[in-house]
């Protein structure tokens, strides 16, 4: 119970301000505000914000579920966690982040929350790059190698089915 209320309040604190405290600040710093009617562009928005979050939480989940740790770097999973969405990709918390700042950028029409997007994206890749992986592999050795062979970094992968043979 108590790494849940670790993971809750690393979460919260992380999400508070990459997710919601920057982007409110771009937002009034260009002076935009929640639009007036629901479009079908606000709607996408919606549809995408949430479903990035869904997918933050249910890795956040899975993290004190499997892992028996939280997402912050200083408090990481004691097991390697491949379960949950991490099956399907190694950074579903990170896409499930970008898909909402996505979300906020087509809700509120911003090519700001956008922009911030695309630095957060660069950035999550770097960090990545040379401190996540790097890490991982020294924690979890031969079973993270094992894993970074069978599942993608950003993108999942699609299991082509062979082609049945004769005409």
């Amino acid at each position: 119970m108590f790494v849940l209320i670790r993971a809750i309040v690393y979460a919260s604190c992380f999400i508070g301000f990459v997710l919601i405290y920057v982007p409110a600040n771009l937002l009034s710093r260009t002076g935009l505000v929640r639009p007036a009617t629901i479009g079908l562009q606000e709607a996408i928005g919606i549809v995408t914000g949430t479903a990035g979050a869904i997918l933050a939480v249910w890795c956040i989940l899975t993290f004190v579920v499997v892992g028996k740790g939280t997402p912050a770097p200083f408090d990481p999973p004691r097991r390697l966690v491949v379960r949950g969405p991490y099956r399907y990709v190694r950074n579903p918390m990170y896409i499930g982040a970008t898909l909402a700042l996505a979300g906020a950028a087509l809700f509120f029409s911003s090519l700001t929350i956008l922009l911030y997007a695309i630095f957060v994206v660069v950035a999550t890749h770097l960090f990545v790059i040379w401190y996540e992986e790097p890490a991982l592999r020294r924690t979890f050795g031969a079973d993270y190698e094992a894993y970074c062979k069978r599942v993608s970094r950003w993108w999942p992968h699609v299991k082509r089915q062979a082609a049945p043979d004769g005409p």
